[in-house]
């Protein structure tokens, strides 16, 4: 995983970060979060916060001690223990794309199937960029409903050795998850000491937590697995138009969210979540990659830090619907503050397209081209005798070259980064090699990835029980 020891980007003063903390203590105090599970509302109760039918008031001194128990970072655990990661610090972890209904391939735009859900699995694990395949890197809408969380977790078991995110659809959903990770890592016991997923809990802006992602919330807290609270945040739609008003909000959500889970399991790892953009004020569309939330992230990264806490934010975002020049350069203006706020857990990182409906595959090659290449941007200098090349000054003289200088042949390998997309070739070279652009190059890329893909090495009676589970749990479910 990667180390992002660069200085971090911060834009708030202490005055506005004042004014912030203000405004999500007003939102919740006289405002209040609405809570749609009942369990939830008793623990809030039995705290001392006042319930009033679903919404719960909340003294903001009592969010700010529950939220101290969360550790500032932690651990998760993949079953080739060298692709652990730690989330917190420094550290920043990259996931696929998460949750569109349809794929892209080249001029084909259809409905996401299980087979493109085991792709998108298998160049995850291909690319070691990539910490994780996700979760719902794409919705098979070819596989039942009800049952569908059996197979993808089984995917991300089996086809990658990974970290990958829990299905929060239900709390029976999310209890699968455990069991079956229960199962992979040899016990419950086990991924209670150290987690074993990341799932996401989003609040259902403005200021609701759903019964739905409330029941997994439960489920994964009580396991101590980790927990993204993401405020899911469209400005204009879900939020006010100002960025400064939206992140109050998102404090708000999350704090209360993050309160919670310390509830749930004092001290349970979680994550300061942010899912942060704004509408189209002419068609009501959601638009990303814009300037707007490119300054939310920045902040949100700052306000996360002010509170001790981990963070999520950021990734390969576009509003784009093919893989063209508007998909690079949103997907930059998103994953370019990523780095500088030195996001922990940066989901969306590859493949996505169209405003999240949409994982494409060229876009997933072109992302894994953008990451790798700030990766190599944010890792500082190392500055010494050797990198100054004088030697190779002396060698060249005045006037010379130094293409053919012994510094230049013991380092022409590695000194600069190689990209595996891009092309630097002269226009006659290009157009023998048949003219292609950015997406066709993409596209011959990850079906090579594909066919050289090979699976990494389970245990047989492991991978026997997990069929053995999804098989039983299927025929449980109705399926």
């Amino acid at each position: 995983m990667f180390c992002n020891r660069m200085p971090r980007y911060e834009v708030l003063s202490e005055d506005a970060m004042a004014t912030l903390d203000a405004g999500w203590r007003r939102l919740v105090t006289e405002v209040g979060v609405e809570f749609m599970d009942d369990r939830a509302l008793g623990l809030f109760r039995q705290a001392g916060q006042k319930v009033e039918d679903n919404t719960v008031f909340f003294d903001p001194d009592f969010v700010l001690e529950q939220v101290a128990k969360a550790p500032r970072e932690f651990d998760v655990q993949a079953r080739n223990h060298d692709n652990d990661v730690h989330i917190g610090g420094d550290s920043m972890a990259f996931g696929a794309v998460y949750g569109p209904p349809f794929v892209r391939e080249g001029a084909v735009r259809r409905d996401a199937t299980m087979a493109d859900f085991e792709n998108f699995a298998r160049l995850s694990q291909s690319y070691a960029v990539l910490d994780s395949a996700g979760g719902v890197v794409c919705e098979p809408n070819d596989t039942p409903l009800d049952s569908r969380h059996l197979d993808m977790t089984f995917a991300l078991q089996t086809l990658t050795d990974k970290i990958y995110m829990g299905n929060v659809v239900s709390g029976v959903n999310a209890a699968d998850t455990i069991a079956m990770s229960s199962i992979l890592f040899g016990g419950r016991e086990v991924i209670e000491q150290t987690p074993a997923t990341i799932s996401l809990i989003n609040c259902n802006s403005p200021l609701r937590w759903d019964s739905r992602m409330l029941e997994a919330q439960f489920e994964y807290s009580e396991a101590n697995q980790a927990v993204v609270l993401t405020p899911f945040i469209l400005m204009g739609a879900m939020s006010p138009v100002t960025v400064p008003a939206a992140l109050v909000q998102q404090m708000a959500e999350a704090l209360t969210g993050i309160t919670l889970s310390q509830l749930i399991r004092p001290g349970s790892p979680v994550i300061f979540g942010s899912f942060l953009s704004n509408i189209d004020m002419q068609s009501g569309s959601p638009t990303f990659g814009t300037p707007e939330s490119g300054i939310g992230l920045l902040c949100t990264g700052q306000i996360a830090r002010h509170f001790g806490l981990p963070f999520r934010t950021g990734g390969g975002l576009t509003s784009s619907q093919v893989p063209d020049a508007q998909g690079g350069y949103e997907a930059l203006m998103t994953l370019l503050p990523t780095f500088l706020a030195g996001t922990n857990w940066v989901m969306h990182a590859a493949g996505w397209l169209e405003g999240g409906l949409v994982a494409g595959y060229e876009k997933f090659i072109v992302d894994i081209e953008l990451v790798q290449m700030l990766q190599h941007e944010f890792t500082p200098l190392e500055i010494d005798e050797a990198s100054l090349a004088y030697d190779a000054h002396v060698e060249v003289g005045h006037g010379g070259h130094f293409l053919g200088a012994m510094h230049t042949l013991e380092r022409f390998r590695d000194c600069f980064y190689r990209p595996f997309l891009s092309s630097s070739e002269n226009f006659e070279r290009w157009s023998r090699n048949g003219g292609l652009d950015t997406a066709a190059r993409a596209s011959t890329v990850y079906r090579q990835v594909l066919t050289d893909y090979e699976a990494p090495p389970l245990d047989d009676a492991i991978r026997d029980e997990l069929a053995d589970y999804v098989s039983r749990r299927r025929t449980e479910l109705g399926d």
